[in-house]
């Protein structure tokens, strides 16, 4: 984790196509996507400099540069809030991880709504009994990301595992304090376990988590489907997600049969 720059960079560069840069495309190419040498004459840099850039021996590109890579490199507005993340790295303060008292009586009242809330590297703060029933996975001082990529049982759990385990890895780079040691940490500990979660990690997808869909294959009420909402509580850091479903739905009928089997969290 390095050269956290440039390799978010050279991905990104892999991806645009000359002729969506304005480019001539067609013939034979060495790489994927566009080579340094157009990407520093699109941003109007030189070729030296991008190289730097990528190389990591130049890690701190003015805002005007970023928002000229930007453009090239086609970013959206959270891998842009990415970008320059990594070209101006500050350590996250540590953050006390308790729920307030308030977050944790509204997860008790909502007990036909499951609720989960966790901090920005996929540690569970707090889950309420139907969330842990809807995805025994889910249980307090879990880690979601580990959830998803080591437990066998997640593969069956979500019929659309590989989309969802991509958007797990895409919201983690966009949450977590990118030079930090806690990420380091989980994301060393992830590769050398998960072949899947390092060719997704290698990715550098970037996306903020937001509003959503999934389906479960749960073992006690069989195929449903919830939307998903995602805010941030705890002063920006930690996420609440909540799920529901359309009143008198099957979905909710899954839902309610599901709280009738629903257990206290440890």
């Amino acid at each position: 984790m390095d050269n956290l720059l440039g390799d978010f960079l050279r991905a990104h560069r892999s991806r645009v196509r000359p002729e969506e840069a304005g480019l001539p495309g067609g013939g034979r190419r060495r790489v994927p996507g566009l080579r340094r040498d157009e990407v520093a004459v699109l941003a109007g840099v030189s070729t030296d400099y991008y190289i730097r850039l990528e190389q990591g021996r130049e890690r701190r590109p003015s805002a005007e540069v970023l928002a000229a890579l930007g453009r090239v490199l086609r970013l959206d507005a959270a891998e842009s809030a990415h970008l320059r993340r990594l070209a101006t790295p500050r350590r996250d303060p540590e953050q006390p991880e308790r729920v307030g008292a308030g977050l944790l009586r509204l997860l008790d009242v909502w007990r036909d709504t499951p609720a989960i809330v966790q901090d920005r590297y996929g540690d569970v703060l707090a889950a309420n009994p139907l969330a842990v029933a809807i995805h025994p996975g889910v249980a307090r001082r879990s880690n979601l990301i580990r959830v998803m990529f080591l437990e066998p049982d997640a593969r069956t759990l979500f019929p659309d595992w590989e989309d969802l385990a991509r958007q797990s890895v895409a919201w983690l780079r966009a949450d977590a304090d990118p030079a930090g040691p806690r990420l380091a940490a989980l994301v060393g500990e992830l590769t050398a376990r998960s072949p899947d979660f390092a060719r997704m990690w290698s990715r550098q997808d970037v996306r903020l988590r937001s509003t959503g869909r999934k389906r479960f294959a749960h073992p006690v009420v069989g195929a449903f489907t919830v939307d998903y909402e995602t805010m941030r509580v705890g002063g920006g850091e930690h996420t609440l997600t909540v799920y529901h479903t359309a009143p008198g739905s099957p979905d909710a009928d899954a839902l309610a049969l599901l709280a009738s089997h629903a257990v206290t969290p440890a």
